[in-house]
């Protein structure tokens, strides 16, 4: 997931506005008590951040996969 399909995917997810909030503030213990942006700052992969925050969030499985892409039928790891 690059993090362009990140950013689509929070934003689809979440809204724009309270998925910024999220990524910005919500402590996520599996990086070390660090948000998802000081996560990835920190150089984790943007696809790990997203499915801490759906763990996090109670984000179903079948929402979990494919959500950020351009084209849905494309898959990146």
């Amino acid at each position: 997931m690059r993090l362009s399909e990140f950013d689509r995917a929070i934003e689809h997810e979440f809204g724009a506005a309270y998925g910024g909030q999220l990524v910005r503030e919500l402590v996520l213990l599996e990086f070390g008590g660090r948000t998802g942006e000081q996560a990835i700052t920190a150089g984790a992969a943007p696809r790990d951040v997203w499915f801490a925050l759906c763990e996090a969030m109670d984000v179903p499985d079948s929402r979990r996969h494919g959500v950020g892409l351009v084209d849905p039928g494309r898959r990146h790891g």
